[in-house]
């Protein structure tokens, strides 16, 4: 039985709300709150699956947006490099290369797809970065693609290409167990939209790469998925696996998923190049819901093109995806970055920068380019997490209701399910508010970048992970440095901290460092370009792991 609310309840509610009603206020309150309570109760006995969306949704477009371009357009590389002769050069050769090489007959999908088998064979019990490996499936593929080669049939530049798919994407009769226990034995009757739209491509699906349980972190119901340039640290979240395969060489790609920061700090982790599309571009229908106005689908890659093939591939408009925004994606690798104007947030490359995000900047201002300095408005812009807090909650929450989260292996009382609780005494009226401030942030963004092609900047630094995140700018993340630094600790975000700090004699690995560069919506082609060109100068994208204990 519910009991009646009193007044000492409310006044106890006030101070988890930092609010001060008066005795008098209290008092007219007191007799109707039990009602509107009622109502909030009832509604919880409706179960809503995850697959159930908001009402609302969200658009990044303001007022005036007009879509840069009308028609989809791919014009990759061309790629003339022969095929090495050692497995290894094969397996950490760009996509554009591998592409190359199948579709010259330079190598058959089925040995390409039996190299990066055998890789994960030999390397997954050290990384853990797969959840599900499909081998019979992939041969499968792989044996069809060169059968439709052999034909004369090329479906695109991913015909044949072996990868690996975050275990947040639902695969016809295949586990997808969203890295979490209570949903380990999970087993799909359809595909989710990307997964249709990669085989249509002629990609050849690997398995299923680990997700830290629930999109959180890279803790996930069979291990700890781990950095390859460290063994002794984790690769960080949430798309844990798909960066940790992608830099450790076991496929040609894979898919990745971002709410705030999920592809691009397992990229600044392990060295990958990871594409955060603009919000609304890439279908999420049959994908594991966090937040809905928040999830984005995007590939992570070894090099900056090859995100752009993968992205023409899954691009595209969904009736099905309440968040979709049908967006034509053009690319040209020959295009130069000649006038492009790139900005930058002078106090991100203060406090908390590191000397590889400094040399990064300085290695722009010698691409030719203008780059200026440029401002931001002040805003509370940390305030915005409340809404990833509600949203998923919301996602999740029969897992509290219930108590099902006791059976996940959470390390610190800061996980998803602590969250999902303290998230029950949000306001309405503070979300409401909350989401008014995600419009004053989108103009505030909209400002900034209309000066301007491009931003660069350390992802984690300053507002612009979470502010880009809730505007739905695209970022690209890419490899720009290496550190020599002891091992980090647990973090769902970022570099995390030093296990023991950088006590002298202290072992130290040298891992790599990244930098961010967020572009115009829907406009990734010269975001791409820019990023080509800033790879090229850095020169220290082809570097492999070595993966030391």
């Amino acid at each position: 039985m519910v009991e009646t609310i009193t007044e000492a309840d409310i006044a106890g509610a006030e101070r988890l709300l930092g609010l001060a009603y008066t005795a008098k206020e209290r008092a007219q309150m007191v007799g109707n709150l039990d009602g509107q309570r009622d109502l909030m109760i009832a509604r919880r006995d409706l179960r809503l699956d995850n697959g159930t969306p908001m009402a609302c949704r969200f658009d990044p477009r303001l007022p005036g947006f007009a879509m840069p371009h009308g028609i989809d357009a791919l014009h990759p590389s061309e790629i003339t490099a022969p095929l090495p002769s050692e497995p290894e050069d094969i397996a950490f050769a760009p996509l554009t290369n591998l592409s190359h090489w199948v579709r010259s007959g330079q190598i058959s999908s089925r040995a390409l797809t039996d190299l990066y088998l055998a890789r994960i064979e030999l390397l997954n019990p050290r990384l853990e970065c797969f959840a599900t490996v499909t081998p019979d499936l992939a041969r499968a593929e792989a044996d069809a693609m060169d059968a439709l080669l052999g034909a004369g049939v090329w479906l695109g530049p991913l015909h044949g290409i072996p990868y690996g798919l975050k275990d947040l994407f639902d695969t016809r009769g295949i586990t997808t167990g969203w890295g979490a226990e209570p949903f380990q034995n999970r087993v799909p009757d359809s595909d989710a939209a990307v997964t249709t739209r990669l085989r249509a491509a002629g990609a050849v699906l690997l398995g299923k790469t680990t997700v830290g349980a629930l999109a959180y972190n890279d803790l996930w119901y069979g291990g700890w998925t781990r950095n390859p340039w460290n063994l002794n640290e984790g690769s960080s979240g949430s798309s844990a696996g798909s960066a940790s395969a992608t830099a450790g060489g076991l496929c040609g790609f894979s898919i990745g998923t971002e709410t705030l920061g999920s592809i691009t700090s397992p990229s600044q982790r392990c060295g990958t190049t990871g594409l955060r599309p603009t919000f609304g571009r890439v279908s999420r229908v049959g994908a594991m819901a966090l937040c809905w106005s928040l999830d984005k689908v995007g590939p992570i890659c070894r090099s900056v093109e090859d995100t752009a093939l993968v992205l023409a591939a899954i691009n595209g408009g969904d009736v099905r995806d309440r968040g979709s925004i049908a967006a034509p994606f053009h690319f040209d690798a020959r295009a130069g970055i000649e006038g492009m104007t790139l900005g930058y947030l002078p106090e991100a490359f203060e406090d908390g920068a590191t000397d590889v995000d400094r040399a990064a900047l300085a290695a722009a201002k010698d691409l030719g380019i203008k780059v200026k300095e440029v401002t931001l408005e002040d805003l509370p812009y940390a305030s915005l997490m409340t809404v990833v807090y509600a949203e998923a909650a919301a996602a999740f929450e029969a897992l509290t209701l219930e108590d099902t989260d006791d059976t996940l292996r959470w390390q610190d009382d800061g996980a998803w399910p602590n969250t999902f609780r303290k998230a029950r005494f949000v306001s309405a009226v503070d979300l409401v508010q909350t989401d008014r401030l995600r419009y004053r942030v989108m103009q505030a963004l909209g400002e900034m970048m209309s000066g301007v092609d491009a931003l660069i900047g350390p992802f984690s630094t300053g507002p612009m992970l979470v502010a880009s995140n809730f505007t739905g700018h695209p970022c690209l993340h890419l490899r720009a440095g290496f550190e020599d630094i002891a091992s980090r600790s647990m973090a769902s975000l970022g570099a995390g901290k030093l296990t023991t700090g950088d006590a002298a004699g202290e072992t130290t690995f040298t891992v790599p460092q990244g930098i961010s560069l967020w572009g115009q919506l829907f406009d990734e082609g010269p975001l791409l370009n820019l990023g080509m060109a800033l790879e090229k100068k850095l020169g220290v994208a082809d570097r492999r792991p070595t993966f030391p204990n």
